[in-house]
């Protein structure tokens, strides 16, 4: 793998031809969760079994949020009070505007440096990731293989309502665990109805865990990319 700088993000490029995103394959791009560093899914991306010559990338947040020892990253500042009383659902978080951009530009660098297109690469993240992946997907018109969701959860409902219905068909992958401590699966089961309601074609794994990605979701989701990606 290799490090580099797309769409003015800190990126970790790996898989394709060489080891490090060469070749023509499908692109497969994964964005952290809060407090994460740009690393952090790269095991994951090593591990799931993909199509022959699948690329990824993993870029990091924008955020340094200068933690001793460690490159934790987020997307944008979560105030922690009101992720308790569950009233981030409505809101467009400070901070997610400026991420959206830089992902966005991110894709359109892959498109132009890694012949990446749009139609043959899948968008997701774990957790705050996830969420601005969502954003990224509804917010825009790009063409997508798939939507990655990993413990994900509802933002800015009032205007992501909204467009919901222009991803008809879209494939999407959502898992969740049933006692996640952080974000609730109540609200989870929100987000795939939304989509499911919009004729969105959805993968749903619920399993018994917290807010992690345990083994069976890396199995399903493997099946998922074999069919995104294949």
């Amino acid at each position: 793998m290799k490090r580099s700088k797309m769409g003015g993000l800190d990126v970790v490029i790996g898989g394709g031809s060489d080891g490090n995103g060469a070749g023509d394959g499908p692109l497969l791009v994964l964005l952290h969760g809060f407090g994460a560093p740009a690393e952090d899914l790269v095991p994951l991306a090593y591990h799931l079994e993909v199509p022959p010559g699948t690329r990824f990338v993993c870029p990091g947040g924008p955020i340094e949020m200068g933690m001793p020892f460690s490159d934790a990253r987020a997307w944008w500042m979560i105030d922690f009070a009101r992720l308790e009383r569950g009233r981030y659902t409505q809101e467009v978080p400070a901070g997610l505007p400026e991420s959206h951009a830089r992902v966005v530009a991110l894709l359109d660098e892959c498109e132009r440096t890694l012949g990446a297109a749009p139609e043959r690469t899948v968008l997701g993240g774990f957790s705050q990731g996830s969420m601005l992946s969502a954003d990224v997907a509804l917010r825009t018109s790009r063409p997508l293989a798939g939507l990655v969701l990993l413990s994900t959860s509802l933002i800015a409902e009032p205007e992501w309502a909204l467009r919901f219905a222009a991803r008809r068909g879209l494939k999407v992958f959502q898992s969740h665990g049933t006692l996640d401590p952080i974000l609730p699966y109540g609200i989870a089961e929100r987000v795939r109805l939304l989509w499911e309601e919009a004729g969105a074609d959805v993968t749903f794994v619920g399993f018994e865990g917290g807010h992690e990605i345990p083994a069976p979701v890396v199995a399903e989701t493997e099946r998922f990319l074999a069919t995104a990606l294949g």
